[in-house]
């Protein structure tokens, strides 16, 4: 099947003179999740992770994912042509030496700039350019060949009370007015969904799992510009908007408005945070101040009504989880428990808790050698029963009006292995070397993370992936800045 949906791309690519075509992994704000319409790279790849890049060559298809994926993907890419590319390992090239490397002298190279950020559209003209090439930016080849390809989000969105964000949209909308005046911006254009929801508390359902509303911003000093679809607000965010000065426009409508601007305004916006199609239609006579959005750290400082919201919201995760150890403890062996079932139970009990909406990601529930894969999303046709024995692994989360959770838990069901008593006891070591931290203020996350790894490099060890993550208020569940990690990585600017 998904040989025969990358014939039909190639087919394409040849139609429009096309000799690399790239398909990655985000939507038209660069989300880290993203809806069913917008997964286009596991339409042409098989492979399901959240993170990967497809990129098509006239001879060659390869995919790139970090270490949480390599075992995922290993495993989904079984059988199929595609190469797969782990990044960050020795001799494994990066998207754009790979890219660099296949395009040929004159050769064009192709993507929906609509799904690829600012940033990296910069990169590929770079790349283009040392080819005497071109780029086409115009073309969603895979949307030719996706039959049947899912609607955009039709859900409703709904209103975040003040009682759970503790800040009106007012004074939010002043907060970030003040930064365009520190930077003579007088327009602001924002792609980024956490940062429109939050700045404008509405909450929605477009994305699975987070709770977001597909939309743009453009910001003036006075007034608020919201392109999206007006059927998803309701009369009480409507309501919420009074005296704001904020007007709804169509969602895609936003791509001929920003041809608008006129050339002696300068706009704030953040390349990270925005997709190239909507970038390269801003006039280029236009300054542009290219900085992190203002509403990305306001969000991540958490108010006092937040934090108390953010408490509630753990005891009743807790209460959830107390009570879905106490079945499983009870249960093991007694009655058939696969990973599937085990999840759904503890959903169950976070239903029971009022103010609960849905997971703040993909349940991770995996026993024995599932519980190895990092990102692993149970399916039926691999999960696992459990038994009385081993190590089974529940990395699983609760969005509620209170707020996000992400709960990471390792449950013995019963006789270990010396190997297991080893691991769990190494990683237990880790957890204490950083909660034990004693650290001056503005110390970051790059500093702290070797208390955590350092059990694990004593003994020539790693875990290809971060320690830690901020996490938003009832937004995406992994949240910059904050963060704890090693390697550097520019878009979380920890």
């Amino acid at each position: 099947m998904f040989t025969q949906r990358i014939d039909s791309l190639k087919t394409l690519m040849t139609k429009h003179s096309i000799d690399v075509y790239i398909i990655p992994s985000e939507d038209f704000h660069q989300s880290e999740y993203v809806g069913d319409y917008f997964k286009a790279r596991a339409f042409i790849s098989g492979f399901t992770g959240s993170a990967g890049v497809v990129v098509v060559t006239k001879d060659e298809t390869c995919l790139w994912t970090d270490g949480r994926y390599f075992l995922q993907a290993d495993k989904q890419l079984r059988g199929s042509d595609i190469v797969l590319q782990k990044m960050g390992q020795p001799g494994v090239p990066t998207l754009e030496e790979y890219v660099a490397k296949h395009l040929p002298k004159d050769g064009k190279l192709g993507f929906d700039g609509r799904v690829i950020s600012v940033l990296d559209g910069h990169s590929f003209e770079e790349i283009a350019k040392s080819k005497n090439g071109s780029i086409e930016y115009s073309m969603d080849l895979i949307n030719e060949i996706w039959e049947n390809r899912p609607a955009l989000s039709t859900e409703k969105a709904f209103f975040l009370e003040e009682r759970y964000s503790g800040e009106s949209t007012k004074s939010k909308l002043e907060r970030i007015r003040s930064v365009m005046a520190e930077k003579g911006a007088q327009i602001h254009v924002i792609a980024a969904l956490d940062d429109i929801c939050w700045m404008l508390n509405i909450r929605g359902n477009d994305v699975k799992y987070s709770p977001l509303v597909l939309s743009y911003v453009v910001m003036t000093m006075d007034k608020v510009f919201l392109f999206a679809d007006e059927n998803k607000f309701t009369d009480e965010i409507l309501n919420s908007f009074a005296g704001l000065n904020i007007e709804l426009k169509r969602y895609n409508e936003i791509y001929e408005f920003v041809k608008t601007i006129s050339k002696d305004t300068t706009v704030l916006l953040d390349p990270n945070k925005m997709n190239y199609s909507l970038y390269m239609n801003i006039p280029k006579d236009v300054k542009l101040v290219e900085e992190r959005n203002p509403a990305i750290v306001f969000k991540a400082i958490k108010n006092e009504t937040e934090v108390a919201n953010f408490i509630k919201a753990h005891i009743k995760d807790g209460i959830a989880w107390t009570k879905f150890m106490y079945w499983l403890k009870h249960n093991i062996g007694k009655i058939e428990i696969d990973e599937i079932a085990a999840s759904d139970k503890l959903e169950g009990f976070r239903k029971e808790q009022e103010g609960y909406l849905w997971p703040s990601f993909a349940p991770i529930s995996g026993y024995a050698e599932n519980a190895a894969i990092v990102h692993y999303e149970a399916t039926p046709e691999t999960s696992l029963k459990l038994e009385p024995k081993g190590l089974y692994l529940s990395d699983t989360g609760s969005n509620f009006y209170e707020g996000s959770t992400d709960i990471t838990r390792t449950l013995a069901l019963g006789e270990l292995t010396e190997e297991e008593i080893f691991n769990y006891t190494l990683v237990l070591k880790s957890h204490i070397g950083l909660a034990r931290a004693n650290f001056p203020y503005r110390t970051s996350g790059y500093a702290l993370d070797i208390l955590c790894r350092k059990p694990f490099w004593e003994l020539n060890m790693d875990y290809n992936h971060g320690t830690g993550h901020g996490i938003g208020y009832l937004l995406n569940v992994h949240e910059a800045p904050s963060g704890f990690r090693y390697k550097i990585n520019p878009l979380r600017d920890e």
